[in-house]
């Protein structure tokens, strides 16, 4: 009979282990991961406007899904080859569409619009563009 208890003891912890580790290895409550950032520009990226007089008018969309807690859009414009902005916008959103107008753009001089968009929710996850344009 001691033969028997110690067979039923053995069956009884390898159960536990076999539950243990099966709950440890399910699933953990975490999501799948987040979209990689896809986002539209219109001026498109990457492009050079033809002088103009302004408004000089800016949209960013996301094409991608919205991450969880929304993004970042960091707008900024400077001369060509210069780091001194005359633009800047930094604002949190969970839009997909999104306006910006370019304010104080010098007259005759190129100009670069560059946007980051960077998701709350992983800040590695992040947008760069930009284009060129300038006021007549």
């Amino acid at each position: 009979m001691k033969r028997r208890f110690a067979g039923s003891r053995w069956l009884a912890l390898l159960t536990l282990a076999i539950l243990s580790l099966s709950l440890a290895c399910g699933k953990s409550g975490s999501s799948a991961p987040e979209a990689t950032l896809a986002v539209t520009l219109t001026p498109a990226a990457g492009s050079t406007q033809a002088p103009a007089v302004g408004p000089f008018t800016l949209n960013v969309n996301i094409t991608s899904a919205m991450p969880a807690k929304g993004v970042t859009i960091a707008v900024s414009a400077s001369p060509d080859g210069s780091s001194a902005t005359y633009f800047t916008s930094t604002a949190s959103s969970t839009k997909a569409s999104n306006d910006y107008t370019i304010t104080n753009t010098p007259v005759g001089v190129i100009c670069v619009v560059k946007v980051i968009v960077t998701s709350l929710s992983t800040s590695t996850n992040t947008f760069t563009g930009s284009y060129r344009y300038s006021a007549k």
